[in-house]
């Protein structure tokens, strides 16, 4: 299920190069999936000849397995907030909710000896909150922790400036720069976004 968040789909060989195992013992697993509905198929054509190869995907039904942490009683309580004390009651209430996360992982995320094992240590954090993500490198686009899954999401669409505030957070957890960007999904994936962490100077 992780290996079709991240990717958006995959077909059997590629699960089974990622995952170990037989052939059919992974189709078996898609196909169970795919009969409790968290799973379909579609089919990808192939470059020049031969024909299309299935590809397994998740479903809307899978994102329960993926929490939101209850965003819509979250923005309910950020609006009465709002009302009780004043327009910038939520920004005030989502600043400190970042503070108190940074104080809760920095005596851990010290411990780590260099800048890439604090960003894996991080990564590893945020998931135990929901975020579901994974570190990556490449000589081209450098040391970034990806997340395909965020359930803040619909906190930040309503309050923008606390991606702000998360971000500031992980630059102060990793004494360096991160830049946020999000990636729009397309063939090549699902949506994401991408944290890149910059790993030469520190801020």
């Amino acid at each position: 299920m992780d290996e079709l968040k991240c990717s958006g789909g995959l077909p059997v060989p590629e699960l089974k190069r990622r995952l170990g195992g037989s052939y059919m013992g992974i189709k078996d697993q898609c196909e169970a999936l795919k009969k409790l509905g968290y799973v379909e198929t579609w089919r990808m054509p192939r470059v020049g000849i031969g024909r299309p190869e299935i590809m397994y995907r998740l479903t809307p039904k899978a994102d329960c397995l993926f929490p939101d942490a209850g965003g819509d009683l979250s923005l309910r309580m950020l609006e009465t907030a709002k009302q009780l004390f004043g327009d910038t009651a939520p920004e005030r209430m989502l600043m400190l909710h970042f503070q108190t996360l940074r104080d809760e992982w920095r005596p851990r995320i010290s411990k780590a000896k260099s800048l890439v094992e604090k960003a894996t240590l991080l990564s590893a954090l945020r998931e135990k909150v929901g975020c579901f993500g994974r570190c990556k490198y490449d000589p081209e686009e450098g040391f970034r922790i990806e997340e395909f899954h965020h359930p803040l999401m619909p906190i930040f669409e309503a309050y923008p400036n606390a991606i702000q505030f998360e971000v500031r957070m992980m630059e102060e957890l990793l004494s360096t720069k991160v830049v946020r960007r999000e990636i729009p999904g397309g063939r090549g994936g699902p949506a994401r976004v991408d944290y890149e962490v910059a790993t030469l100077g520190v801020r």
